[in-house]
């Protein structure tokens, strides 16, 4: 037994040394083909920059409504193409169509308080003519009653000195005083009148200063009315909403007989007239980035088909900056975090039939050439 094991034992070395040389082949394969996959990488980092951050971009237009109202009617469906000036949404007009009658009559009603005003004011010119002529004619009366005092004057000193003669009787002398006595009355009678038309005529001057002035106030009510009435009839006419430019309908969650307020977007219109991609690279990405740069554009959605684009634009800000709730780094424990700049990439074949194909929100990766 004991020499059996002897001789066993020099059987184990010998495999030993005689160990295959696959193990090497193997392990210097992946030495070469890691050390040229990591050259291979570096030169290729060292021209080109790339990113999966990266969707198709098209201008959305928002469909909003002017006016608050119940939807009496929805003209299009999902994904249903229109063009600038189709209908979309049409709104129950009953409500704006009492609002435009109420300021048509208002307009009418303040159109005749401006005819009524123009009439006082003919009235009160004529009125004016009229007490001008009475005060006229009072000055004349005025001058023959003092005519007439002066000669009733005379005659009774003339009577005075011969009723001292007994020349005349007593009666004589007492008709001619009464003559003076009523010339007096006469004359302070006209000049009361005179006082009066004068007054009349200040009044009458004074109402058609009113009058005239009433016409600049209803006619600024009247202006007012007309620019009621061309409301009504605008918030009339949004009472019918319509495609601003041709596009694509996007979801449309609306329904009749939902009441909507002012302002509130309805649904979306993708628009058709352009598209590019908005890639959002890291900020150490871009030192060697500018604008013109050649970019090739590899759609998700089409695997097999390169696109070729150009760097167009970049960002003024970091996409968390334009946020709905930015970070504040002041407050609290700050953590850097590296920030994508957004930068926007045009396609340069704008007749390549796929891109018509696109949709707004695609992934897609694109791949900077830096030189």
């Amino acid at each position: 037994m004991a020499k059996e094991q002897v001789q066993v034992q020099p059987n184990e070395t010998n495999q030993k040394k005689k160990r295959s040389p696959v193990f090497f082949i193997i392990l210097a394969a992946l030495i070469v083909g890691g050390g040229y996959f990591g050259i291979k990488s570096y030169i290729y980092g060292k021209h080109h920059e790339d990113t999966d951050d990266a969707q198709v971009a098209a201008n959305v237009n928002p469909v909003i409504s002017k006016i608050s109202g119940y939807i009496a009617e929805v003209k299009v469906k999902d994904n249903q193409f229109v063009h600038k000036g189709d209908t979309l949404v049409v709104l129950d007009t009953r409500d704006l169509r009492m609002a435009l009658e109420q300021a048509e009559a208002a307009l009418g009603t303040a159109q005749s308080n401006v005819a009524a005003a123009r009439a006082g004011t003919e009235a009160a010119h004529k009125s004016i003519s009229t007490a001008n002529a009475a005060v006229a004619t009072a000055d004349a009366q005025i001058e023959a009653a003092r005519v007439n005092v002066w000669r009733t004057t005379e005659d009774l000193k003339r009577y005075e000195n011969l009723i001292k003669d007994h020349s005349i009787t007593q009666q004589q002398y007492e008709q001619a005083l009464a003559a003076k006595q009523t010339a007096d009355r006469q004359l302070a009678i006209l000049k009361e009148q005179r006082s009066q038309a004068a007054a009349q005529t200040g009044a009458v001057s004074s109402q058609s200063k009113a009058t005239s002035e009433q016409i600049g106030v209803t006619s600024a009510m009247v202006h007012q009315r007309e620019v009621d009435v061309e409301n009504a009839k605008l918030n009339l006419s949004y009472a019918v909403i319509v495609a601003h430019e041709d596009g694509v309908v996007s979801k449309v969650p609306v329904q009749t007989g939902q009441f909507i307020q002012a302002g509130a977007q309805l649904f979306s219109i993708i628009l058709d007239n352009d598209k590019w991609v908005v890639a959002n690279f890291k900020e150490t990405q871009l030192s060697r980035m500018v604008t013109g740069q050649k970019v090739a554009i590899s759609v998700d959605a089409f695997p097999k088909h390169d696109f070729e684009g150009v760097v167009s634009s970049f960002s003024p800000a970091t996409g968390s900056v334009s946020a709905l709730l930015p970070a504040d780094n002041a407050s609290g424990n700050f953590v850097k975090v590296v920030q994508r700049v957004p930068v926007r990439i045009e396609f340069v074949n704008k007749n390549d039939s796929l891109i018509q194909k696109l949709r707004a929100g695609m992934n897609v990766l694109v791949d900077v050439h830096l030189n």
